[in-house]
């Protein structure tokens, strides 16, 4: 699931974000009009299907004495630098934009940058990948190296912000719509990041009727099926609609690089399709995980995880 996922996604990017043909063109009636360059490139799309597929096989026999449980560390460890790194990604990203709007609405970014790169800032094709992409790899560098997961940091940024609205409107009578895309723009982050930590630690609600009487091994054959059944199916059904064809709800936004209606305000409006992406992305690979950890309890294998008991429910 997890490797096809991320097969997925680097196919989806070279179809449709660098205009390479689809595999389903090598089987219809008109692959006679397909040179010898797009031969190529479609057969290196399929084999990004077969090391997905054949890597994991290879995987599972090369380590096959390794412990469920290990295998769900391994993963939750993926998911973990994923996240934190979106994380710092979106701190940097929303801090530069913020500068750069605010520069922007008080006619200073000419005299700051030069009257050339202050046009080229005002248009969101060229913010989005000379300002937020490289922020985005400086991000990812971060977090391999800085381990803490600080979704408690961008709660407490989310709410600096709120407050600097406050303060602004209501002590110095200034308001711009830059100041209400950053909290949206933090907030859609806080809730949608933090869903893969709070589903390790199993902290999110439960409604439940039956399943706190049952004994570790039937509880770890229903995590199994939910995981299978409800959670990857969700993760597949997100991706698979948000980013089919160019005209979906997470590729346009981010193919177009949408900005907000107020020409004034943050550029980040793709951003938040995309982090409909890092939710899937993350939550399918701690699914993953968790299923290993569901079966490690149905073989009853030793060295289950004590929970933290402030986030279970």
């Amino acid at each position: 699931m997890v490797t096809l996922m991320f097969a997925f996604v680097i196919n989806t990017f070279l179809t449709l974000g660098m205009a390479w043909p689809e595999i389903s063109l090598l089987f219809n009636n008109n692959n006679k009009s397909l040179n010898s360059i797009q031969f190529i490139k479609i057969f290196f799309e399929i084999s990004i299907y077969c090391i997905a597929i054949f890597g994991v096989i290879y995987f599972s026999f090369r380590y096959k004495d390794q412990s469920l449980r290990k295998d769900s560390l391994v993963l939750n460890n993926l998911v973990n630098y994923f996240i934190r790194s979106c994380f710092w990604a979106v701190v940097l990203v929303g801090l530069t934009d913020v500068i750069i709007s605010f520069l922007r609405v008080e006619d200073l970014l000419e005299s700051v940058v030069g009257k050339d790169l202050s046009t080229q800032l005002g248009r969101s094709r060229f913010r989005g990948p000379y300002v937020h992409i490289p922020l985005v790899f400086v991000g990812f560098f971060i977090g391999y190296y800085v381990k803490n997961i600080a979704f408690t940091w961008l709660a407490f940024l989310v709410v600096i912000a709120e407050l600097l609205i406050v303060i602004t409107r209501f002590v110095f009578s200034y308001e711009q719509a830059f100041q209400g895309d950053i909290v949206r723009f933090w907030y859609a982050a806080l809730f949608l990041f933090a869903s893969a930590y709070t589903l390790f630690e199993d902290g999110h609600v439960r409604v439940d009727v039956l399943y706190s009487r049952f004994n570790t091994k039937t509880k770890g054959i229903v995590n199994s099926f939910g995981s299978v059944l409800l959670g990857m199916t969700l993760c597949w059904s997100i991706l698979l609609l948000g980013m089919w064809e160019k005209t979906n709800v997470i590729v346009n936004p981010i193919l177009t690089f949408e900005s907000a209606q107020s020409g004034f305000g943050m550029y980040t409006k793709y951003w938040l399709a995309s982090f409909l992406a890092v939710f899937a992305i993350s939550m399918m690979i701690s699914f993953t995980s968790y299923l290993f950890e569901s079966f490690a309890d149905i073989k009853n294998e030793k060295g289950k995880r004590e929970l933290q008991e402030n986030l279970s429910h």
